[in-house]
Parts: structure tokens; sequence; C-alpha cells
């Protein structure tokens, strides 16, 4: 890994889980670690829920967009973790793929977003400690 470790989160849509994580690791992470995240098929915007509960949390990710995943985004990443977007994410040597089986936000008030959300929370805490050790 880079000096500044890099981590790309993905899921389907880029508009819940895969935000919630970016969001998460760019609060808890600060400049100590790069963040990126993209969809496979990004929505045209990050589910109103998802906005919701992360404000809850004191993280404002209103203004996110979804981004589409792109080989140059998992190229420049050390670290890629899907989060059920199944077989479209590129494969390169060198690079270490986690998969969090996670449910999706998509559809779900923000009270089925909340242990999502609390998950993906956790998950990122003991990867800052692993990244920043």
């Amino acid at each position: 890994m880079s000096e500044k470790p890099s981590v790309l989160f993905v899921c389907v849509h880029n508009a819940g889980r895969s935000q919630m994580a970016a969001a998460y690791l760019t609060h808890l992470g600060g400049d100590r670690v790069e963040v990126r995240s993209a969809g496979s098929e990004p929505a045209e915007q990050v589910n109103p829920a998802v906005v919701q509960a992360m404000a809850e949390e004191g993280i404002d990710i209103s203004a996110e967009i979804p981004k589409v995943l792109t080989v140059d985004a998992v190229q420049a990443s050390d670290v890629v973790i899907t989060m059920g977007c199944g077989d479209t994410c590129p494969v390169f040597p060198g690079k270490r793929y986690l998969d969090w089986q996670l449910d999706d936000p998509a559809g779900q008030g923000v009270d089925a977003v909340h242990p999502i959300r609390d998950e993906i929370r956790a998950r990122v805490e003991a990867l800052v400690a692993e990244l920043t050790a």
C-alpha cells in the first residue's frame, strides 16, 4: 500500500451502502485515508433515507452524487470493498478485495437503514484501525 492507503467502496447503485461507508471512512479516517465510492449501475441520487440516517450521525452526504465504477478507480485503490455487486468489479493483482455482506437499503425507510448504517460504521471503525495502525 502507498503511504496513504486508498479504499474504494462499491455497490450496485452507489446510493446507499457504499455512500455510507465512504462517508464514515472520510469522517473517521480524516486525511489519513483516501476514499472513493462507485456503483456498477449508479442511481440518479443518494437514497433519501440513507441521507437522513447519516445526518442523524452528524454526517452530511446530501450533496453526494452516485458515480459509475471505472477501471481507473479500482486501479487507483489499495483496498476494494464490494457490497452486493457480484462479479462486476474488475480484479487486478496486488489489490486487496473484501466483500461485505450487508442488506440493501434501497426502497427502505430510515428505521430499516439504521441497523445497516450501524453495521457499516462498526466495519469502517475496524478498517480505520487496521489501515492507520
